[in-house]
């Protein structure tokens, strides 16, 4: 039985701030409070060094990540052979405990034979990474960038059989699973993502954002309660293309508002949130203010054309928020699709916005949400995994 772990993380884990490091922070402290031992390896890569990991953690070892040129000319693909540390292997040498290297950005690792030998070395999957990065070259509006990404997307297909060589992967959503499990890797485990999300705190807040200093321009126009809210990354692709749909689609009118939340916007996604009628936006919002947008909205509304993996801000809108108002792609592979209104097309959006704006959020659909959303619990999400390492 192994009560110790070797965790090898994308990037440093705290401020626990954008979805994968969030998945990662969370997942390694429902493993701590699990009795696991932990021993974290991060990249560090445009963040510093977080000394609240040591209460998590038996030791905390930092590696620079190789940001070279020269490491675009590699074989592999540049997320990963930007991650190759031989610091690291020979520390991993040091002891045969197993080893849960987050993402394929890790995985060099599997390449080596003397380390992985004999010894149980598993992989999160925050994605089908190849899917996820070509979709990612699609909407991308800058073309060197475009073309930066379409390359890797290629590179990441070609690599990801490595995942074979893995003892299990941990696949966020069922769909991703099924597409591992197509690829041929060895085991597959279904472990949503971890989250902060412990409890539902669904109710009514005495913030009234009408009074909020942090909407702009039309922010008189709204009321307690009275707005939908999308919220997420702004300063990626894939998320200012959903905000763009929306304000395109949905809000042209102003005939509900709409307030946008999320880091760093662009300064011509500011300039398309300003002129357009009753939309709002609150740019990078600290912690309690995204919480109280959700959990005060009448109605959350999320769109992707990413249907990959498990986005975290559904489970944050399930979590703390009221209706829910999303597309396919948003729910796709994830189970989750019961708990929410699903509209495809700008119209049925519409539509299911007049309802929902007007309908009030009862006891039966909170008692649906806790009921739905149990295996979505961080701990009892990693049971699968823990029974796996404590036998091991």
């Amino acid at each position: 039985m192994s009560n110790h772990l070797h965790i090898v993380s994308f990037n440093v884990p705290w401020p626990a701030d954008y979805g994968g490091v969030i998945d990662v922070f969370y997942r390694l402290k429902a493993l701590h409070e699990a009795g696991v031992k932990i021993h974290l390896h991060c990249f560090a890569y445009g963040r510093e060094e977080a000394p609240l990991l040591n209460d998590y953690c038996e030791e905390v070892f930092y590696y620079r990540r190789d940001m070279s040129p020269l490491r675009f000319l590699d074989r592999r693909p540049f997320i990963v052979s930007s991650r190759d540390s031989k610091e690291l292997r020979r520390r991993l040498l040091q002891d045969r405990h197993p080893i849960l290297l987050e993402g394929l950005h890790c995985c060099a690792l599997l390449e080596d034979e003397e380390l992985v030998k004999g010894r149980e070395v598993f992989v999160r999957a925050h994605n089908v990474e190849s899917d996820y990065y070509a979709r990612l070259a699609k909407s991308e509006r800058h073309f060197w960038r475009r073309q930066y990404l379409r390359l890797d997307a290629a590179r990441i297909r070609r690599y990801e059989p490595v995942l074979k060589r893995a003892t299990a992967v941990l696949a966020i959503s069922q769909g991703d699973k099924e597409k591992l499990e197509q690829m041929g890797c060895r085991k597959v485990l279904l472990v949503t993502a971890g989250h902060p999300f412990s409890s539902f705190n669904i109710q009514h807040s005495s913030f009234n954002i009408q009074h909020s200093s942090l909407l702009t321009p039309h922010s008189s126009l709204l009321t307690h309660h009275s707005y939908a809210l999308y919220h997420g990354n702004l300063s990626v692709a894939e998320n200012y293309e959903s905000v763009c749909y929306l304000l395109d689609h949905v809000f042209y009118d102003g005939r509900h508002p709409l307030v946008v939340a999320g880091n760093e916007p662009p300064a011509w996604l500011r300039m398309k949130i300003e002129h357009t009628p009753g939309a709002s936006l609150v740019a990078s919002p600290d912690d309690a203010t995204l919480q109280r947008l959700v959990a005060e909205a009448q109605v959350n509304i999320l769109v992707t054309h990413q249907p990959t993996g498990l986005k975290l801000k559904l489970l944050h809108a399930l979590f703390e928020g009221r209706h829910c108002l999303v597309n396919s792609d948003m729910v796709a592979g994830t189970g989750l699709a019961p708990l929410c209104e699903v509209a495809d097309t700008p119209e049925t959006m519409r539509e299911q916005l007049d309802r929902l704006m007007a309908l009030p959020f009862d006891e039966a659909q909170l008692d649906a949400r806790r009921a739905a959303l149990q295996p979505y619990l961080t701990a009892n999400a990693l049971q699968p995994f823990l029974l796996i390492i404590h036998n091991s």
